[in-house]
């Protein structure tokens, strides 16, 4: 399972650039990838979504954005070509690097392969770059262009049909994808390479991967993804290359920083996702959780925010009955604790003081697996209640609420 996140960047031209953030899910992640997609595809594309999403299953967030022009973000088409590519990946880094972590793993699809090996070179922190069904040189798509090349020598520009979509080609493009150093960067790559191809891609032959393998240095591999179509339109085929990407890459990550008890960050923050109406993504030191109300309200792609109060009392609960046995020295084998919440008038409350109005009450059945006796067995019941969230819920707590520093658009 992975978090989604809307995100959007200024790109190399400076306009709006539309992204995915795939995060995993309850933990940090232990890498930061950027996916750039295909010619005239989409950040969208069955091969981005599929590969990203696998990843965060090994632990790596994926950022995949929509270059300028494309899909959901600002610009013309008509305006870019492979280098502005690369100055949009470049962007997508810094925006990376900036918010969450700097990339160390760079995927490209198709043209989106030779786009990453171009791009390496404006990212430092790249310690690996995977290309998936790429030319060896840019110009190589020139020949999806063929029927209209006359057109577009003689005009300046040209209308191309390109996947049932229709986009404006200008001289310029083919300019710029003939005049680019590929074989020279392939060399200089000071990365380590991973090569997919498929044998049977007729888009983009699989010699281009004999090429590219050939310009490298190492360290160096191939993978041949045998049966597969250029789009990786086939979900198996996308998750076995996300597979072997994630096993392949696991070598040259940075190892994960140990945390300890002296650097815990002990801070909560919570933002919108942007993804659902009231979806959130609740970050916890290194770790993420998403939060939801269930439908029609919401779209109950998490827990709602009682249920995670709940959880916080059951897990503290766990935890200090746990810490006890240990110290105690009692078998104590397992613990379960169930919880609910309900708002209920307080004539019905035994427990409380008031009788007026209504209150909020939480029922907690805790289960101990274990030879205990009953007097442990009570005793634990005891140390239950002195858990510190039982404790926070049940006292006078201060909530202090202020506004964030800055100044808000409609202030402005």
């Amino acid at each position: 399972m992975s978090t989604s996140l809307k995100v959007t960047f200024p790109g190399g031209g400076g306009v709006a650039l539309a992204a995915r953030l795939e995060l995993p899910d309850g933990a940090a992640p232990r890498a930061y990838a950027i996916f750039a997609h295909c010619f005239t595809c989409g950040k969208d594309a069955v091969a981005a979504s599929r590969i990203a999403r696998a990843l965060t299953d090994h632990g790596i967030a994926v950022l995949r954005f929509d270059f300028t022009g494309l899909g959901q973000s600002d610009g013309d088409f008509g305006n870019t070509g492979f280098t502005s590519n690369v100055e949009d990946l470049v962007a997508a880094a810094d925006h990376l690097r900036t918010e969450y972590g700097a990339p160390s793993l760079l995927i490209g699809h198709s043209l989106g392969g030779a786009a990453v090996l171009a791009a390496r070179h404006g990212i430092p922190e790249v310690r690996a770059v995977v290309t998936i069904g790429a030319p060896a040189d840019p110009s190589h798509i020139a020949h999806l262009l063929s029927e209209a090349r006359d057109t577009i020598e003689r005009d300046g520009e040209a209308t191309v049909t390109l996947g049932g979509r229709d986009f404006c080609v200008r001289s310029s493009f083919l300019a710029d994808i003939a005049d680019q150093p590929q074989a020279e960067r392939i060399h200089d790559l000071k990365a380590a390479l991973l090569v997919m191809h498929s044998p049977q891609d007729e888009t983009v032959g699989v010699d281009n991967a004999r090429q590219i393998f050939d310009a490298a240095r190492h360290p160096k591999s191939f993978v041949s993804l045998d049966g597969a179509d250029h789009l990786l339109t086939r979900r198996r085929d996308a998750e076995y290359a996300a597979t072997v990407l994630a096993a392949w890459v696991s070598r040259y990550l940075p190892e994960p920083e140990p945390s300890t008890v002296a650097t815990l960050d002990t801070s909560v923050t919570v933002t919108e996702t942007g993804t659902e109406p009231l979806q959130q993504l609740i970050t916890a030191g290194r770790h993420h959780i998403v939060a939801d109300e269930p439908v029609p309200t919401g779209g109950d792609t998490g827990p709602n925010p009682y249920d995670l109060l709940l959880a916080a009392l059951g897990a503290c609960t766990s935890m200090t009955l746990r810490l006890y046995a240990t110290r105690k020295n009692l078998p104590l084998e397992k613990v379960t604790v169930s919880l609910n919440h309900d708002r209920i008038h307080a004539t019905d409350c035994e427990e409380c003081e008031t009788t007026t109005g209504f209150v909020d009450r939480i029922d907690r059945t805790i289960r101990l697996d274990g030879p205990l006796t009953r007097e442990q067995r009570d005793r634990l019941l005891e140390i239950a209640d002195k858990c510190p969230v039982h404790r926070t819920l049940t006292s006078e707590t201060v909530i202090q609420t202020r506004l964030a520093e800055g100044v808000t658009k409609a202030e402005q």
